[in-house]
């Protein structure tokens, strides 16, 4: 009889020893197992074994990526304005020995290495420059945060600065400036539309001159021409009236007298009837009548001899 309760307590002592030894681990889970109070192993995912009250569990981490919370604190800028800023890191686990052992509180270690990164890189920062360069927070973040990480067993995969909250005043005053940046920029553009203006009116003003001044210069050019082709004709007609002059004394009586007769007719066709013509030398006119009929008969016969000898 007492061998068998002591069989069954054995037995019973067994199993549960057995199932002390039998360690399930979920997936995307590791745990640290000690042994003798020392790290021993690291159990992954599935069915693992270990020694019952020699071998103990130390600590469970899970593998996936987890999210820390960086509170809102408060941060002076370059330019002394205050602001409140907050954000989030991205974390994974991937080595369960060093976040046991090399450090205490793992996501408050990285919480507060966040937020001492954060107040540095705002310091060095204007507070344009911070409202405008999250991606430059992020990434100053994230190499920080990454290089000291990786002695803690950790990797921090990615930073995003969630808020920045700026005092009332502030706003007030970037709403202005930002107002009084749109009218500057309105009344350059317009300035500037007013000097394209002026421009484009001066080069057709320009335009125009030169092209009148070109008309003028051609039109010049012209009359220049036309002074030219005259003086030219006058040229050649006293040049024949020279040598009919020389081959005959006479054609200079002929002329006059025919000016004469023309100036007594254009005096004849007047219409005034108040007038009367009187020559100056009545012979003389009719001189020149007889000269200028001689001159017309010599001509004449002049003019047929080369016929008859013909």
């Amino acid at each position: 009889m007492d061998f068998s309760l002591f069989s069954i307590v054995l037995l019973g002592a067994l199993v549960i020893i057995v199932f002390a030894g039998v360690k399930i681990v979920p997936q995307a889970e590791v745990w640290v197992i000690e042994r003798l109070g020392r790290y021993h192993r690291t159990l992954h995912g599935g069915l693992n074994f270990i020694v019952p009250f020699i071998d103990r569990v130390r600590a469970q981490f899970n593998t996936q990526e987890q999210v820390i919370d960086i509170p809102p604190q408060d941060v002076i800028t370059k330019d002394n304005v205050s602001v409140t800023i907050n954000g989030l890191v991205f974390m994974r686990i991937i080595d369960a020995k060093k976040a046991t052992y090399e450090i205490l509180d793992l996501k408050l270690a990285i919480a507060q290495l966040a937020q001492t990164t954060l107040r540095a890189e705002i310091g060095k920062l204007e507070l344009d420059e911070t409202l405008s360069s999250r991606e430059q927070l992020n990434a100053a973040l994230l190499s920080a945060l990454d290089a000291a990480s990786e002695n803690w067993g950790a990797k921090v995969t990615r930073v995003e600065i969630s808020d920045i909250e700026v005092p009332n005043e502030i706003k007030h005053a970037m709403e202005l400036q930002l107002k009084a940046e749109r009218q500057r920029r309105a009344t350059e553009t317009e300035a500037e539309g007013l000097k394209n203006a002026t421009i484009a009116e001066a080069e057709g003003q320009r335009q125009k001159a030169f092209k009148e001044a070109e008309a003028i210069e051609r039109m010049a050019d012209a009359k220049r021409y036309e002074q030219e082709q005259i003086a030219e004709g006058e040229r050649k007609a006293m040049e024949l009236i020279a040598s009919a002059m020389r081959q005959d004394p006479r054609a200079a009586e002929f002329l006059l007298a025919q000016d004469r007769i023309q100036a007594f007719a254009r005096l004849a066709e007047s219409d005034s009837s108040n007038k009367i013509v009187v020559p100056y030398e009545a012979t003389q006119l009719a001189g020149a009548m007889t000269l200028i009929e001689t001159f017309l008969q010599q001509n004449g016969k002049a003019g047929s001899m080369p016929k008859e000898g013909a």
